[in-house]
């Protein structure tokens, strides 16, 4: 009986042991590759407050993970206190536009540790009703972040709407401001795909891309449909240029977004004036879905929403490139202006 128990007493210390051994070796790989993936690399003062120490990468990345606890809810007053956390007002705003990619870019941003989003569209400056809330109202509306962190929202409204670039300029005329763009007759067409969706999802019935795109009493481009004057990208950029200078803007190209992420994050890290963070290992094709999705350490990964990415109808050649050619002039205005050409037919 004294020999059964030592052999099984031998035998729970042998598992006991490997287990431990296990998570140790565990524990190692996962330092050693968080040592690799996430070097420590100073913040400068430039976007934090005034006089700031310098502060490491990897801590903002450590504390990341605590913001993720207090964002389930489980918070009170005093432990958001204890942990410096505050509701800042955002640094950089994505303005724009719609169906450009600005959930892909701003989903992408929040790879890099120094980066916190706001996870729903606000709509403060471009909805009146919002705005008449006031400025603290939108800044309770920002998730908590630690003062060496930026704020991020995107609200894809606010590049066409006119009350927009005023009502920020109030707010902080120094704001740095993110406008993402697709091939101009390429978004239309997704503009119209994403509305032609919800008609169908209500079994409601739509007219076709060609019949709304093209004036049928003139057989020109029909510039009264919204899809198209939203891709009339010069024409609204004018308008915040009255009020900002083209300093304080970045393009993203969205279609380089799509195939080739990387160096477009590389641009806006660089705009805001964050440390290089984001790397390949952050980024993965999956080919399922047909597009990257992210990576945020070795066991986090997370694909943006089946509704990203849906198949366009099939359109009429003629119409395609009618509309290409109508945008041509407003495309090249647009490079002119923010110094940026794009691959656009």
């Amino acid at each position: 009986m004294l020999f059964k128990q030592q052999a099984w007493l031998r035998q729970k210390l042998l598992v006991l042991g490997s287990l431990a051994v296990g998570s140790l070796l565990y524990l190692v790989a996962r330092v050693g590759s968080l040592d690799r993936l996430q070097p420590i690399c100073p913040i400068e003062g430039r976007f934090g407050a005034r006089g700031q120490a310098e502060f490491p990468l990897r801590a903002l990345q450590f504390k990341r993970g605590l913001l993720h606890e207090f964002r389930k809810g489980n918070s009170s007053k005093e432990q958001v206190r204890l942990h410096d956390l505050v509701q800042q007002l955002p640094k950089a705003i994505i303005i724009g536009v719609r169906k450009g990619g600005t959930r892909a870019l701003l989903e992408m941003l929040n790879l890099h540790p120094a980066v916190v989003k706001a996870s729903q569209e606000i709509h403060f400056f471009d909805n009146d009703e919002n705005y008449a809330k006031g400025i603290e109202w939108y800044r309770k509306k920002m998730p908590f972040s630690y003062p060496q962190q930026i704020t991020i929202e995107k609200s894809p409204a606010y590049f066409i709407t006119e009350e927009v670039p005023e009502r920020i300029y109030k707010m902080n005329s120094s704001i740095k401001l993110l406008i993402i763009v697709r091939e101009p007759t390429t978004r239309a067409i997704s503009d119209y795909t994403q509305v032609l969706e919800g008609k169908e999802r209500k079994n409601k019935t739509y007219y076709k891309f060609e019949k709304l795109a093209i004036d049928p009493n003139t057989c020109e481009v029909n510039t009264k449909y919204k899809a198209v004057r939203t891709s009339v990208y010069t024409k609204h950029l004018e308008r915040w240029l009255k009020y900002f200078p083209i300093e304080q803007f970045h393009i993203v190209d969205g279609d380089r977004l799509i195939t080739e992420p990387l160096p477009e994050l590389q641009l806006v890290e660089k705009f805001l004036n964050l440390p290089p963070r984001i790397s390949q290992y952050n980024l993965y094709f999956n080919a399922t879905r047909g597009f990257y999705c992210l990576r945020f350490n070795i066991i986090f990964n997370k694909c943006l929403a089946g509704s990203k990415g849906r198949i366009h109808p099939e359109v009429d050649p003629s119409v395609i490139t009618k509309l290409r050619k109508f945008f041509h002039p407003f495309n090249q205005k647009f490079y002119q202006i923010t110094g940026r050409t794009l691959n656009w037919p």
